[in-house]
């Protein structure tokens, strides 16, 4: 049961003013944290696939205008568009493999239409978010993200040994050791505040030693004008794809696949530091989340850019070391994002950093990302079939990525695509997870009405559950009681839904040895019955005649969930037998 908590640190949460002063200069603090890293990502893309110049300078200022862009949509919450919350947004390392592929095999033109058709992907994940809940598991997506990690991996270190000419051969390595050392410590050992600022500090100390070595061209900060419009604009799609497209596509698709649930996950976390007092999730906040980021990917795609993704890291750091989460901020972030993209003196600045520099925070991010996946995984417990499931589809993945066994043996395209870590560590990872589910004990089904009427039909059903595990009578009255209570929690205050409209109601009931879990599916009120278990011991100005089911509910059982969706809400109720 959730159990509510305070947040005292919290000065201003979300829906709540903040002056222009503190908007403007925690959105500036912001922008310093991330601003490098989103350029650095790009440029990392450009560089390591041989793109020229006219590429990079559009491909950077298109990023910072679609991730200011992105970030204030995400503030605002346009219908179903934003979660409505702080959630700065940049380009994500996660496509960084998958772009330099698109980008050797078929230049900018194949990126965006891949980037396009991805993002699409990606809008349908936001639709059939609740569809996906048994199939995307924490063990699912987990793995994954230790698998893009380790695909991206070569790329970084690639970077290390780029050097201008002349200059001594242990310089890239030299620069980017110091850069990783500094960055290590500082996140290790650093005071709370300054950890924030470890990797901006950490590109800065390498960029002290490698002045030493004179890695420095400044060619490209002395030619940026300070103000003005890339020479570059939209690629194009590719209307004609090759063969090695359609190879790319399923990887693509994967990474969509795996940056929406992370995206979920960003937008949890988000969501339970802004707020003073703790509060259930809300899930229709996280598909509100997906469908802006979605956007942000197709504008992407149309610009011919690396996508962008929620910097969730950098954003709960802001929030938690400003006590500041008003939606002004990524206003105000927004507004800073594109000042920059305006000025290619500020971005030029960021581009002479030296490739060593760019690969060791590249590594770092990478360590960071295969935490994520870690901290995914054991999300929700980890089980001996999850164990199972995330061992064998990372060691699948990782031996396919490092030795291809299909190529040679099978033509292409077929032998980039079986020979891809992610997609097929991915597919057996899905693959094994949808046969769990479907070995797994059978689910009973029954569908009726949210209404009060449906007592009796909802009473049958639970008996021939309970009977079916030979419960006794203290037992199955238990399960009987939570069945009840959870449905006149669930009705509105009178039970007031026109005749014409009342919500269907599908109730699944699956055993697990001496338990039940029940699934009620159903479209009911906007309140969140999380918590009002969580302060049903708090004074309330408000009456609610529903109150004595809840107090009901949870004594009869052992675990509430509520998951509200856009037009579909789930509660899942768990009743241990005596």
């Amino acid at each position: 049961m959730a159990v509510a908590r305070l947040n005292e640190n919290i000065r201003h949460e979300p829906d709540e003013p903040c002056s222009l002063f503190e908007a403007v200069a925690v959105g500036a603090q912001g922008v310093l944290i991330v601003v490098a890293p989103a350029v650095v990502i790009v440029a990392i893309t450009a560089v390591a696939s041989g793109q020229d110049e006219r590429y990079l300078t559009w491909a950077v200022f298109a990023s910072l205008i679609i991730g200011g862009a992105i970030t204030a949509l995400q503030a605002a919450g346009i219908g179903w568009l934003g979660t409505r919350h702080l959630l700065i947004t940049g380009t994500t390392p996660n496509y960084v493999a998958v772009s330099v592929l698109a980008l050797d095999q078929g230049g900018p033109a194949a990126l965006a239409s891949l980037i396009v058709l991805s993002s699409l992907f990606y809008l349908a994940i936001a639709v059939w978010l609740p569809r996906l809940r048994r199939i995307v598991t924490p063990a699912v997506s987990g793995t994954v993200l230790m698998l893009i990690a380790t695909m991206i991996l070569p790329v970084a270190l690639d970077r290390m040994h780029e050097v201008p000419e002349g200059t001594l051969p242990i310089a890239g390595p030299f620069v980017a050791l110091v850069t990783l050392i500094a960055t290590a410590v500082l996140a290790l050992r650093a005071p709370v505040s300054w950890r924030l600022w470890s990797p901006l500090l950490g590109i800065g100390a390498g960029c002290v030693v490698a002045a030493f070595f004179g890695m420095y061209d400044f060619e490209r900060l002395v030619t940026a004008p300070w103000f003005g419009l890339p020479d570059g604009g939209f690629p194009g799609l590719e209307l004609s794809p090759p063969t090695g497209f359609w190879a790319l596509l399923p990887m693509f698709l994967v990474v969509a696949l795996v940056q929406a649930i992370k995206t979920v996950g960003d937008a949890m976390v988000v969501q339970q530091v802004s707020q003073r007092k703790q509060r259930a999730i809300d899930f229709r906040l996280f598909q509100g989340a997906l469908y802006a980021n979605g956007v942000g990917i197709l504008l992407s795609g149309l610009a011919g850019t690396p996508p962008t993704s929620a910097y969730s890291s950098s954003t709960v750091s802001l929030i938690n070391l400003t006590g500041i989460a008003a939606r002004r901020v990524g206003y105000a972030i927004g507004v800073i994002f594109l000042i920059l993209a305006l000025f290619p003196k500020v971005t030029g600045l960021l581009l002479t950093i030296p490739t060593p520099i760019m690969g060791a925070f590249l590594l770092f991010a990478i360590g960071i990302l295969f935490f994520e996946g870690i901290r995914t995984v054991a999300r929700s417990g980890l089980s001996y079939q999850d164990a199972m499931i995330v061992g064998l589809s990372f060691s699948i993945g990782v031996g396919l990525q490092n030795q291809n066994i299909f190529a040679g043996i099978l033509s292409s395209p077929w032998d980039a695509l079986l020979g891809n870590g992610i997609t097929i560590g991915a597919a057996v990872a899905i693959g094994l997870t949808i046969l769990l589910d479907l070995t797994g004990p059978r689910r009973r089904r029954l569908e009726t009405r949210l209404a009060a009427s449906s007592i009796p039909h909802i009473d049958e059903f639970l008996q021939e559950v309970a009977a079916k595990l030979n419960w006794g009578s203290a037992a199955t009255e238990k399960l009987r009681s939570a069945g009840e209570e959870t449905l006149s929690s669930l009705l509105q205050p009178g039970n007031e839904y026109p005749t014409d409209a009342t919500p269907r109601l599908i109730i699944m009931a699956r055993t697990d040895a001496n338990a039940v879990d029940l699934e009620f599916l159903a479209v009911f009120a906007e309140d969140n019955l999380e918590d009002r278990l969580a302060h049903l011991d708090e004074q309330s100005e408000t009456s609610d005649n529903r109150e004595v089911s809840f107090r009901l509910l949870r004594h009869y059982a052992s675990s509430v969930r509520h998951q509200k969706y856009h037009g579909l809400d789930i509660v899942t109720v768990r009743v241990e037998g005596s």
